[in-house]
């Protein structure tokens, strides 16, 4: 039976309010209280596929919104897999994926935000980034190293580079930055797989093991472990600085990839539902030249 109500689905994973938000109170194993068998995942995760094929249509259609998906994880989390997954249904047309690695010394030149901004889906279209700004409160929070490639001024208007006052002026800039997209007719919808370092662990391990996964496989990865605490709290911190219902995040339990991938597409759904879409309607005007357009075809 198709998942009727996609918002009351994914409410327990979804943060709009992040003043009493703790990391350690949502479980990577949740099912949030629904009881689905991993068969009975896929089923619904097929007719979800319809679902937000038909509003995806209906958006490009509008040409009034854009739609960006944010989503963010520690390695081995499953966002590339989530994507392929979870979007396989869509209109290539209608959607386009960005995925950021390093900052290149081009993007080094220009602000933070400057990068994600020149990605930002159009109107009617569904953009996904792999990875966002928030590598910037995140990655580069961890190892604030990362800052001395960006040549910052020491002396500018804001804080000094690295100290607390200046993480939380990143994270106000990236909260200004969403309340203006969306302002400006954008849906933004972000994402953390919440994976545990004990599943992480197992997934590396199968990447060595397995040699069609070896590819997969950076030993940076593992080196990154050893700061996994870090990680936890910076990703604590910006969700409690980003969330809001205009921008609200998802803290997606992702120990399980069948239930991750399912819980992904209804918040989609559940966000889209939100926008309202319809088909455009003709004026009367219009609707005359298609009689006439009609008229004409069947005489010819």
């Amino acid at each position: 039976m198709p998942i009727k109500d996609a918002a009351k689905f994914v409410a327990p994973f979804r943060v709009t309010s992040g003043k009493k938000f703790k990391l350690a109170e949502h479980a990577t194993d949740s099912l949030g209280g629904h009881e689905l068998t991993k068969e009975e995942g896929k089923l619904l995760l097929e007719e979800g596929k319809l679902r937000l094929a038909e509003m995806q249509e209906r958006l490009y259609a509008a040409d009034q919104w854009s739609v960006l998906i944010i989503l963010q994880a520690m390695d081995a989390a499953g966002k590339d897999s989530t994507i392929e997954h979870v979007m396989s249904g869509v209109n290539p047309q209608g959607c386009q994926v960005h995925s950021f690695k390093a900052p290149s010394s081009e993007e080094l030149d220009h602000d933070f935000l400057w990068r994600s901004a020149k990605n930002l889906p159009e109107r009617g279209r569904i953009g996904i980034h792999n990875r966002s700004y928030y590598e910037e409160v995140l990655v580069v929070r961890v190892h604030p190293e990362f800052l001395k490639a960006q040549r910052l001024p020491l002396d500018g208007v804001g804080s000094t580079p690295g100290s607390d006052e200046f993480w939380d002026e990143r994270l106000e800039a990236i909260a200004d930055h969403e309340r203006h997209l969306a302002r400006a007719g954008t849906k933004v919808i972000k994402f953390f797989l919440h994976v545990s370092k004990e599943e992480q662990k197992q997934r590396q391990l199968e990447r060595i093991d397995d040699p069609v996964k070896n590819w997969k496989f950076n030993a940076r990865d593992v080196e990154e472990r050893a700061f996994w605490d870090d990680y936890m709290a910076a990703y604590e911190q910006a969700i409690r600085n980003t969330a809001a219902p205009h921008a609200p995040w998802y803290v997606i339990p992702a120990d399980r990839k069948w239930f991750m991938r399912l819980a992904v597409m209804n918040a989609i759904i559940a966000e889209m539902e939100e926008l309202k879409l319809e088909y455009p309607q003709l004026s009367k005007e219009e609707t005359k030249k298609l009689a006439a357009a009609r008229k004409a075809l069947l005489a010819s």
